[in-house]
């Protein structure tokens, strides 16, 4: 590791307690051997772990479930400034992130990864992420994410590292951090003793390729509406036939791409 370069932070099995003194949440730790791995590599390490310290993923976090990582691009830069990217070849406007930058980057994450570990670029040509994808991801040992900003990365290190490309959706950001948190929230919930109870992930929607159906709760009747009948009946052969019916109507109607591609 050369002088001006900083040390990557991982945050994973901290203790928290009360105290005057802010905890550093981010702060350098131990990699955790059998602890699935997420490292980011971003121009704004301050936005992790945001949302993903909080609720499940923050508890699963703490104890050790999954461990977050991330690398501070600008550490990596060239000359007295720490640039990351120059103008587009060719051409045109906003910059492009440069290809000996990252590539850097890259490899000091490769060091910190074991088994099967993934470098996936967000980005919006990408492949689109779906349920299948996150299945995927969680039965590796990790990932490494590469978050985009300004007009993108140059593609001879995209090449060069055999990064595969992955989107969000169908729709431009100011940056890959957001889907980066995204993926890894989809993909760490599926990790055994995430949700607490598994059976959450088996019954949601896109496990089987449809819709979740609607869900209710107390009160029996708000607003002149009633919980449907046969979900207070106890019938539970009846209860599942009506949601898998009312799953098949969801996605008929909000998903046809879905519901062609579930019948085959």
């Amino acid at each position: 590791m050369t002088a001006r370069e900083k040390p990557s932070r991982a945050i994973g099995r901290k203790s928290i307690s009360a105290s005057l003194q802010p905890s550093d949440l981010m702060a350098e730790q131990p990699q955790l051997a059998a602890a699935w791995q997420a490292q980011v590599i971003t121009l704004l390490p301050d936005a992790f772990p945001g949302i993903l310290g909080e609720s499940l993923m923050g508890k699963a976090l703490k104890d050790g479930l999954w461990q977050l990582r991330t690398h501070d691009l600008r550490m990596y830069g060239e000359g007295k400034h720490r640039n990351v990217d120059d103008t587009p070849a060719g051409g045109g406007a906003g910059m492009v992130l440069r290809a000996d930058v990252v590539s850097k980057a890259v490899t000091q994450a490769k060091r910190h990864a074991r088994g099967s570990t993934p470098i996936l670029y967000l980005s919006p040509r990408g492949k689109p992420m779906d349920q299948a994808m996150m299945r995927e991801l969680s039965a590796c040992d990790g990932v490494i994410l590469l978050c985009g900003r300004f007009e993108g990365v140059d593609e001879r290190v995209l090449q060069h590292h055999d990064i595969a490309e992955v989107s969000l959706g169908d729709f431009v950001m100011t940056g890959g951090e957001l889907a980066a948190q995204a993926l890894i929230d989809a993909t760490v919930r599926l990790l055994p003793g995430v949700l607490g109870n598994d059976q959450s992930a088996v019954e949601e929607s896109f496990s089987d390729g449809l819709l979740e159906h609607p869900q209710y709760t107390k009160p029996a009747e708000w607003e002149g509406r009633a919980i449907p009948e046969v979900l207070l009946s106890g019938n539970h052969g009846k209860i599942a036939e009506w949601r898998q019916a009312r799953s098949e109507e969801i996605t008929k109607a909000r998903r046809p791409d879905l519901w062609a591609k579930k019948q085959g």
